[in-house]
């Protein structure tokens, strides 16, 4: 099993559950994540797809993702969010993943006028044009946790009302909701080795749905 994104929000949550749960698993960063248990590899983004020739992985993990704070630029943005998680992907599928997992955007679609959503939906749907044999796209709403001074001041205004405004984004509007990292972490750990294939996408209710179901059933992974 590999992953990118494990010193990020949904990530640093994920990276030690999948360990515990006796996954073997291999984390690419540029910077240390620090998991007991797993195997790391840091170096550069344009590093990483040859770190996995001669793996053999089954799962691939993308909880990648940057923000404008960081990035600096829409290209330097789109360069880690789009190029990186694509590139990974493509090792991995070269490398035997069957299964590809990776959080999107709720709202994410390639014909949407918010370049945001717009990016997530073509790395979505580059994602599919590379023939995993199931593809689990994470769509949570308003992510809460702690991430410091990188979120933009509007997250935090939304994050600060989330507790009334999910009152009122009730049935299909309940995808646009604030949602706890850690539980879209538990729903990805469970997610992690499923053997149904096709193309699934997850929006809050199914990712709360998933984080209570326990994935110790699901044997351990390369």
């Amino acid at each position: 099993m590999a992953m990118i994104g494990a010193t990020g929000l949904i990530g640093g949550k994920l990276a030690p559950v999948l360990v515990a749960r006796g996954h073997k698993l291999l984390i690419l960063g540029r910077r240390p994540a620090g998991v007991d248990g797993a195997e790391e590899v840091v170096g550069e983004m344009a590093t990483w797809p040859a770190e996995l020739e001669g793996r053999d992985i089954d799962v691939a993990i993308s909880t990648l993702g940057t923000t404008w704070r960081k990035a600096g630029s829409w290209p330097a943005f789109a360069a880690v969010d789009r190029d990186g998680v694509v590139r990974f992907a493509e090792a991995a599928r070269a490398s035997g993943a069957r299964q590809m997992i990776m959080v999107s955007s709720s709202g994410a679609n390639p014909q949407s006028r918010n370049r945001y959503l717009a990016l997530k939906g073509r790395v979505e749907r580059d994602l599919a044009d590379l023939g995993f044999e199931r593809l689990d796209l994470v769509r949570p709403g308003l992510l809460r946790g702690e991430r410091g001074a990188d979120r933009r001041l509007g997250e935090r205004i939304g994050i600060a009302i989330s507790p009334l405004s999910n009152l009122v984004l009730r049935g299909p509007l309940d995808r646009f909701a604030a949602i706890e990292a850690d539980v879209v972490a538990a729903a990805m750990a469970t997610l992690a080795g499923q053997a149904e294939p096709g193309r699934l996408v997850h929006h809050n209710r199914e990712i709360r749905r998933l984080a209570v179901t326990r994935g110790d059933a699901h044997a351990p992974l390369g």
